[in-house]
């Protein structure tokens, strides 16, 4: 058995003594052994061939034991298991029946198995008497995530034997042992589908990992190093940062950009005052995607380039010009070597200073002054500033300064990201974003599994109830999962704000090289794809309160915090 193979098993021996519903007691002994395990987080969506399983964690959920999330969209399922994983740290169940259903969820599989997220998808499937002769909802499931998943089981559908509960408790160790990424369970079942069941007698357990062995590296300060701070690097970056004396090029989706070594404009100072030139090493933590910067950076001559790798399936390594991959680094306690780096840091961090000096669309400052015709003249240049439209940047800047420590920030794949990385200062708050693939699926289903799981503040989740969760997307990654705004009767819901900046379309096509040359209402239908729908009715239609931004004065009262769920449209420009 391979570990990215389909391992297929029955489960049992010969015995005349059988339940009602082989399904049933086979789906509530894997659950009961997954919650003992301290896997309590569960998805799943509406289907018949899944009833044993989905009853079985509903009396779980009702025992207390089990958290379930029903959703009837199995895309809009897959991504909010996502979320709840990151959040919480810890692997979480997707439940569906057979059919498209199980292919609905590859979008957020394939995500998970890029950026190294623990989901255990369980599918149920038809037995192998009605397989490939025509039955309803019937395709072939096994293996139908191919190499996204890490493993792959095929189950027999149960018949009622003495030791098929058994069998089910051990794959779910199997299941569990050493996960690090998407995993699926096909299990096949007959009719009877589902029979009253009792629980086992168990405890909600705790959630314990496998140690992987790691390979650690151990690095001397010395100047000529940046550290380079991508998507899913956290404070670790920052504190090697600062133990190697190095600049910090921390994208915003990295949860490291604070900091007293924070280049925050590192776009810019690798590119002047010949900055760039001057890197002899570069060490990279997390999954840098948000600009062509720091590849290029990377595959300069002369530079040596040491990746720690990510949990994702694959090692960051552009041009295939990555000397050393390691699991850690430590960091020699060299003080001198630190203090001799002091000069080099200080000019990346001032250079990077004055350019967010520089910029336009500042929020709105004070000033002392005793001469009244200056405080007359700065108070109308405020309120000319107040009154201006919303732009891109005095956007991201206004979400950026709303946002705290006890807060959740979630940035979709669009020009709202990029414009982020480029103009806000350091700070340390909790950011996600979609960036194993890089795509705009499933960004508000992502963002409402985090803002779950940090409201219940369960392990690996720093909850607070004061936190909100804001989610920074465009009006075309909103209206791609309009669908996961749809919260069914009695489901828990999110505190989140959706802030959406319609420019009307795709406007982060314009920034490619064929928008300028292509003819403009070719380029506009196939790339911009433009719309004009109306998001208030939208908001309405879903139970969303709905708030409209136009002026800059506006942002700061939109943004403060209320319970529930809220979406916040801001008119830009394209």
């Amino acid at each position: 058995m391979t570990s990215r193979g389909t391992d297929r098993r029955g489960f049992g021996a010969q015995s005349p003594a059988r339940p009602a519903s082989p399904a049933s007691a086979v789906a509530t002994a894997m659950l009961g052994e997954f919650v003992q395990r301290g896997v309590t987080e569960l998805v799943l969506s509406p289907g018949s061939r899944s009833q044993a399983l989905a009853l079985a964690a509903a009396r779980f959920e009702r025992a207390g034991l089990l958290n379930l999330r029903v959703r009837i969209d199995e895309r809009s399922a897959g991504f909010l298991a996502l979320g709840l994983a990151v959040e919480t740290g810890r692997p979480v169940l997707l439940v569906t029946t057979s059919g498209t259903a199980v292919a609905e969820l590859h979008p957020a599989v394939l995500e998970a198995a890029h950026s190294g997220v623990p989901l255990i998808v369980l599918s149920a499937d038809r037995p192998e008497e009605l397989r490939g002769i025509g039955s309803n909802q019937t395709t072939v499931q096994r293996g139908i995530f191919g190499a996204a998943s890490e493993r792959s089981w095929e189950i027999d559908a149960p018949v009622g034997d003495p030791g098929e509960e058994d069998a089910a408790r051990a794959l779910v160790t199997e299941v569990l042992a050493g996960i690090r990424g998407p995993r699926h369970v096909n299990l096949a079942f007959r009719e009877p589908l589902s029979a009253p069941q009792p629980l086992p007698d168990i405890e909600q357990g705790v959630w314990q990992p496998t140690p992987a062995p790691l390979e650690v590296l151990e690095l001397q300060p010395r100047p000529g190093t940046v550290v380079v701070a991508g998507t899913g690097a956290g404070g670790v970056a920052e504190a090697a940062a600062r133990a190697l004396g190095a600049p910090l090029l921390a994208e915003v989706s990295s949860g490291a950009r604070f900091g007293p070594n924070l280049v925050a404009a590192y776009r810019q100072v690798i590119g002047s005052g010949n900055f760039g030139n001057r890197v002899e090493r570069v060490v990279v933590f997390g999954h840098p995607t948000l600009s062509r910067e720091i590849p290029a950076l990377i595959q300069r001559d002369g530079v040596e380039a040491i990746v720690v790798r990510s949990p994702g399936r694959e090692d960051y390594n552009p041009g295939h010009r990555v000397s050393r991959f390691a699991d850690a680094v430590a960091i020699a306690d060299d003080p001198a070597a630190v203090e001799a780096s002091r000069g080099w840091v200080g000019r990346w961090v001032m250079a990077s200073r004055a350019i967010l000096d520089g910029l336009d669309d500042a929020a709105p400052g004070a000033v002392l002054s005793d001469d009244y015709r200056q405080r007359a003249a700065f108070a109308r240049t405020q309120l000319a500033a107040l009154r201006a439209p919303v732009t891109r940047r005095s956007l991201a800047l206004a979400v950026w300064n709303a946002s705290w420590p006890h807060d959740r920030l979630v940035l979709a794949s669009s020009r709202l990201i990029r414009e982020l990385d480029q103009v806000v200062p350091g700070k340390k708050i909790p950011v996600h974003a979609n960036r194993g693939l890089a795509g705009i699926d499933g960004t508000i289903a992502t963002a409402t599994g985090i803002a779950l799981a940090q409201q219940a503040g369960g392990p690996g989740s720093g909850g607070d109830a004061r936190g909100i969760t804001r989610v920074l997307l465009g009006d075309l990654a909103m209206l791609h999962d309009a669908g996961s705004m749809a919260l069914g009767v009695g489901e828990p819901r999110p505190n989140m704000q959706l802030v959406v900046g319609n420019d009307g379309g795709g406007t982060i096509f314009d920034g490619l090289e064929v928008a300028g040359s292509a003819e403009a209402a070719l380029f506009d239908r196939v790339m911009l794809t433009p719309q004009r729908v109306d998001l208030e009715a939208l908001a309405t239609a879903y139970g969303w309160e709905y708030r409209r931004v136009v002026h800059r004065g506006e942002l700061g009262p939109a943004l403060t915090p209320s319970p529930g769920q809220v979406l916040i449209e801001v008119p830009l420009s394209r």
